[in-house]
């Protein structure tokens, strides 16, 4: 049995008089524990599909299953509680609270989730133990967005979610993110999905799902993804 499934999913924006289908009657089938790319164009619909699975937004038409359960009538406090329960959020703006300490932004999700981990563990695992009461303006953008890693695993989730996260880096330090990302997560047994436009950070997927226009055009599944080290970042 799948861990996520989309079944008939479209998603419609009233934008005036005119109706604008961000996702158009997808089918989806992502299995627990994969490291998955959304890859695809600006405006191919690759956050709002995100934005369905993070239970931020709810389907026009259609039904997202997550783990057995169906997610696409929630109410809003069921879908906070989903969200904390499930669901992690890495995004290309890092999102850290300034007037609060590296530390205590990740100990923020101890008020969320009762199965949170350990704010230095979490810290030492992206090489952060150093860093731990710096404020965020005392840090690299590339620091600064693994602390936002290290506070999405410390939730606990089962589903890590990730916009664009090396968007905003040079490539160098891109990889360095991306390398902090796997390592967690694969020792944690998270479900990865990272949206993206960067064919290169398709290369190192398990699977590679490629939308346009709203639609699903392919599901690639990569039986040896490539190492990090191999890409030619």
């Amino acid at each position: 049995m799948s861990l996520i499934e989309f079944k008939g999913v479209s998603r419609i924006y009233s934008v005036g008089e005119h109706q604008q289908k961000a996702l158009d009657n997808i089918d989806l089938f992502l299995e627990k524990g994969k490291m998955v790319v959304i890859l695809g164009p600006s405006g191919a619909g690759k956050s709002t599909l995100l934005n369905l699975l993070g239970g931020l937004d709810s389907p026009t038409e259609g039904t997202i299953v997550v783990d057995g359960r169906d997610i696409s009538d929630l109410s809003s406090d069921e879908l906070a509680e989903y969200r904390a329960e499930k669901v992690g959020f890495v995004f290309q703006s890092y999102n850290l609270i300034p007037t609060l300490t590296v530390g205590e932004n990740v100990e923020l999700v101890k008020e969320i989730s009762p199965k949170a981990l350990d704010t230095k563990e979490m810290l030492s695992e992206v090489g952060l133990s150093d860093h731990i009461k710096k404020f965020p303006s005392e840090l690299s953008g590339g620091e600064q967005q693994r602390v936002s890693i290290a506070r999405a695993l410390a939730k606990n989730p089962e589903i890590l979610l990730c916009d664009e996260p090396t968007g905003a880096l040079d490539s160098e330090t891109g990889v360095v993110v991306l390398r902090s990302l796997l390592n967690m997560a694969k020792s944690y047994g998270k479900t990865i999905i990272i949206v993206t436009h960067n064919q290169n950070i398709a290369k190192i997927a398990d699977v590679v799902v490629t939308v346009k226009s709203g639609k699903i055009r392919s599901v690639e599944e990569q039986a040896f993804p490539a190492a990090l080290e191999e890409v030619d970042w």
